[in-house]
């Protein structure tokens, strides 16, 4: 690693900030340790680590200018969105040997064009956050298919880095099938851009399906064409106690095949999650009684179908006791048992947060085994997750925030359940060295073999999702 007070280093490093700083001015070139600070540490806080500046462009021409730049002087690059990861896939990692990188924020490119009506269409900017698209989208009568708790902070390219899924997974599929082209910069500082809009092409590779999900490893996303939905008002949402996640699988599958294809979202939460809510909230008690665990249930269509919905899941004896919302303010009290977790775990402590999928067959069986392996780790488990697309997101608090024993631990569990370990936040760094967990040494060498072909020379996010 360069000695960062070498006059040679010093030199150099001047050199880069101002190249830099004539490509996208001064302003936007961060290098004082206090304006990096937010842009250094993940959403975890358990990752993290120096940078030699952060680099905001403003266009797309601008950030190939600056990749560019970076690939010439042996630069690494980390691309970041809003900074809500939680795998050190956006972030310098600490431990990593090497010369610090230089962060390239996608925040500035804020592009939201007018929503197509004959196509259902948008295109967006990377920077766009989640809650803005969602905006934007609705005032033409649309719908953005993906929606999460970070939606006020998650970005456009952060989000199809990670192929996010979502609470409107089950609904609408992640982010990947909302991608219909994208524009991006690669390693060389080369730009593709698909933003026609093309619904049907099959003119070779996808390139932009390739790169959804590859946690800018291949190239830095700047803007993309995505699919609209009709808006879809919500008729129904319903909470219901539950004995635990059997009892909760079992309710699921009887309410979607009362409701039809009128189920929007499907959300699982438990005692132990919902008591740090109310804690951190203030919030009351949601149902009458307390229970092990919750399920979280909407529904959706139009207005003449409600009272078709109300009766046939009225008719479900789990369900009589459950608190229904029939209107915007006691569907958004409802959902805020569910969707203010993240924010009471992460109070309560530097939270372990383990995002794992699998076959809704093998997820009462995983959940029995998982309170057995937390306890040989005197750690507690808050679980909560998107239960109807098999999502469980695994919140182990107790563990310093350095010690992996019991990520890997939990990965091997899921693993040995037919599952994933990661449903929607990728792999990143933190995860790299467990990928073989998930993926063959095929499809491993597979992927190594694109990372080669599109970064011959590593510079971009280097760590992550390959060690």
């Amino acid at each position: 690693m360069e000695d960062p007070r070498n006059p040679a280093t010093v030199a150099a490093m001047d050199a880069l900030l101002a190249d830099l700083a004539a490509i996208t001015g001064s302003d936007h070139v961060l290098a004082d340790e206090d304006m990096t600070r937010g842009y250094t540490t993940d959403w975890s806080r358990r990752y993290g680590g120096p940078a030699r500046c952060v680099v905001r462009p403003g266009s797309t021409g601008e950030t190939a200018r600056v990749v560019a730049l970076c690939a010439r002087h042996g630069v690494a690059v980390v691309p970041q969105g809003g900074n809500t990861g939680l795998v050190a896939g956006g972030v310098p990692c600490q431990a990593g040997s090497g010369n610090p990188p230089v962060i390239v924020s996608v925040r500035r490119l804020l592009r939201l064009d007018p929503v197509d009506i004959l196509s259902g269409q948008v295109t967006s900017g990377a920077g766009v956050t989640i809650a803005d698209l969602r905006g934007h989208a609705a005032s033409a009568g649309f719908e953005y298919g993906v929606s999460l708790a970070s939606r006020d902070s998650a970005t456009v390219g952060g989000t199809i880095a990670t192929n996010a899924g979502g609470v409107l997974k089950l609904r609408y599929g992640g982010t990947r099938a909302q991608v219909l082209g994208v524009e991006a910069v690669l390693a060389d500082g080369s730009v593709i851009s698909r933003l026609g809009g093309l619904q049907t092409d099959n003119s070779g590779y996808d390139l932009a399906q390739l790169l959804v999900g590859s946690e800018g490893t291949l190239g830095i996303v700047t803007a993309a064409r995505l699919r609209l939905w009709p808006i879809e008002p919500p008729l129904l949402t319903l909470l219901a106690g539950v004995a635990g996640l059997g009892g909760a699988l079992e309710l699921q599958a009887k309410v979607r095949a009362a409701a039809g294809g009128g189920v929007r979202a499907i959300e699982y939460f438990e005692a132990a999650g919902l008591a740090l809510v109310r804690e951190r909230t203030g919030l009351p008690a949601p149902l009458a009684e307390e229970h092990p665990a919750y399920l979280l249930v909407e529904i959706a269509g139009p207005e003449e179908y409600r009272a078709n919905y109300e009766e046939r899941t009225g008719a479900l004896p789990e369900l009589q006791a459950a608190s229904a919302a029939l209107d915007d303010p006691s569907r958004a009290a409802l959902w805020a048992y569910r969707e203010r977790h993240t924010e009471s775990i992460s109070a309560a402590g530097i939270p372990h947060k383990l995002d794992l999928a699998m076959p809704l067959t093998r997820m009462a069986a995983f959940r029995a085994e998982l309170d057995e392996l937390i306890a040989r780790f005197s750690a507690r488990a808050i679980v909560f997750g998107h239960i109807g697309v098999g999502n469980l997101h695994v919140n182990v608090l107790g563990p310093a925030p350095e010690d992996e024993t019991v990520d890997e631990a939990v990965f091997r569990l899921v693993a040995a359940h037919d599952g994933t370990i990661s449903a929607e936040h990728g792999i990143g760094k933190a995860k790299a060295r467990f990928l073989h967990l998930s993926r063959t040494p095929a499809e491993i060498a597979a992927m190594r073999a694109l990372k080669f072909a599109l970064d011959p020379a590593g510079l971009l996010n280097p760590g992550v999702l390959l060690a």
